[in-house]
This record gives structure tokens, C-alpha cells and sequence, in this order.
């Protein structure tokens, strides 16, 4: 598909963090619409789908201070600058979860919030795991644990897995991978 062509009048970044910016566009859109439009910088990032040998997927548990709850997801993480999609997958795997994998392959390719995040978000299948020791970040403490599918689709069912990226993972997989 190709990408639409829209004309940027003026730009202007408003703030740059750590994790991602905020910009503010004055554009022409593709449609012939003269906007304003306030957007979240971000440079991508990897959801990682890691898949035992006996089938099972193994999940991480963390504190996400912005929802005030522990949360079980399944490990992601920004790319950074230079950073293949590959490379970071097996960087925040073995970050958080202490495990690589042999294989790893993008099955979904997708923008999480595409009204006003720029994010792209990559999310990979790792198989061929083999376990180690995690190097969670200063600031991360992180649970891992396996469940088999039956487990997952049960916590979606009743509302225990709330993140979004981790539920369109695994739909898809259940859907259209196993």
C-alpha cells in the first residue's frame, strides 16, 4: 500500500522525553483538509510472542504507573536508534525474561493508536527458546511465567489480560498461527 502524500506547512516540537515527543503540524492532508494535528513522536517498538517447547507462552508481569496496577503483557519494548526489529526483540527478551530464541518472525505489523501516536509497533514470534538469566532495566522488576493457551484465552475472557497490545497478539496467533 502505498503511503499518503500529505504536506507538512510548518512543525513545531513542543516537548522531547525520554520515551517519546510531542509535535504539533500544520498540514495539507492527502484529502485536500488544511489541519492542525498534535502528535506523539515515538521510534517504534517490539511485542515479543515467545513460545515454549511445550506450547505454552510465557508472559511478564510488571507495574505500569500510568494504569496504577501490575499487569500481565507480553514483553515489549522501544526500539532503539540503529536497532533492526530482530535485534530488538532479542534484546528486550533477554532483558526481560532471560530467554533467547533461534527464530524470530514478524507476523503483525501494526500502528496501536494511529489518531495522534506515530508508534509502529512490530510484534514477533520467538521460538526455539532457550532460558538465561533476565537484565531487567533499573527502574523494571519483572515476574515471568508460562500459561498454556487454554489459561490465556480464560484471563481474556474474564478481563484478567488487559493490555491491548498483548490481546491482539494473541488473538492473531490463536486465530491464525496455531
Amino acid at each position: 500500500m502505498a503511503k499518503a502524500k500529505v504536506r507538512v506547512l510548518k512543525s513545531t516540537m513542543l516537548y522531547q522525553g525520554k520515551v517519546f515527543g510531542v509535535r504539533r503540524d500544520e498540514v495539507l492532508e492527502p484529502n485536500g483538509i488544511r489541519a492542525r494535528r498534535e502528535v506523539i513522536t515515538h521510534p517504534g517498538s517490539v511485542v515479543i510472542l515467545p513460545v515454549l517447547d511445550d506450547g505454552q507462552i510465557l508472559m511478564i508481569q510488571q507495574y505500569r504507573y500510568a494504569t496504577r496496577q501490575f499487569m500481565w503483557e507480553l514483553v515489549a519494548g522501544r526500539i532503539d536508534e540503529g536497532e533492526s526489529v530482530k535485534k530488538a526483540a532479542a534484546r528486550e527478551l533477554r532483558e526481560e525474561t532471560g530467554y533467547s530464541a533461534k527464530r524470530y518472525s514478524v507476523f503483525l505489523d501494526i500502528f496501536p493508536t494511529p489518531g495522534f501516536l506515530e508508534e509502529r509497533m512490530y510484534i514477533l514470534l520467538a521460538e526455539g527458546l532457550t532460558p538465561g538469566a533476565a537484565q531487567p532495566e533499573v527502574d523494571e522488576k519483572i515476574i515471568s511465567r508460562a500459561y498454556s493457551l487454554s489459561k490465556l484465552k480464560q484471563m481474556m475472557k474474564k478481563g484478567e489480560l488487559r493490555d491491548a497490545k498483548s490481546i491482539a497478539a494473541l488473538l492473531y496467533y490463536l486465530t491464525f498461527i496455531h
